[in-house]
């Protein structure tokens, strides 16, 4: 028996990376006539295949697609050529998917916005004087 283990890092977020382990399910259903059962879940997806000789899954996140796969005695002598096969068609996916949007930055406040623009003006350059603790007023009926 031997055994495959891809590890394949992204940035697609976890609506992206579903979509491409879709795909490539439904391309190892088609080409490898693979049976697969995909089970959605809140912070993984699991992709589940089989057929005579082979069973594994991948295992889908917002950050990285895991696969483990044990190949049988038959098909464990050409595991070079289907780990091949399946990281081309993983890496092929993979590149057609740009990587997810950044979160758009908060935006400024007014006042910041103001003063990015023109420090002369902004209220930080107009302070009002310190008002010394001389200048307080005494306690009205003492």
């Amino acid at each position: 028996m031997a055994d495959l283990h891809i590890l394949r890092e992204h940035s697609l977020g976890l609506p992206e990376a579903r979509k491409v382990a879709f795909q490539w399910a439904e391309l190892a259903e088609a080409e490898f006539q693979m049976a697969c059962i995909y089970e959605e879940g809140i912070m993984r997806d699991e992709v589940s295949f089989k057929r005579s000789g082979v069973n594994g899954r991948l295992e889908v996140t917002k950050d990285k697609f895991e696969l483990r796969a044990t190949l049988g005695f038959l098909l464990g002598a050409f595991k070079g050529r289907i780990e091949s096969e399946v990281v081309k068609n993983l890496d092929r996916l993979l590149a057609k998917r740009p990587a997810a949007p950044a979160a758009p930055a908060a935006p400024k406040p007014a006042a910041q916005r103001a003063a990015a623009l023109n420090p002369a003006k902004s209220p930080a350059a107009k302070k009002p004087a310190a008002k010394s603790p001389a200048a307080k007023k005494p306690a009205a009926g003492k």
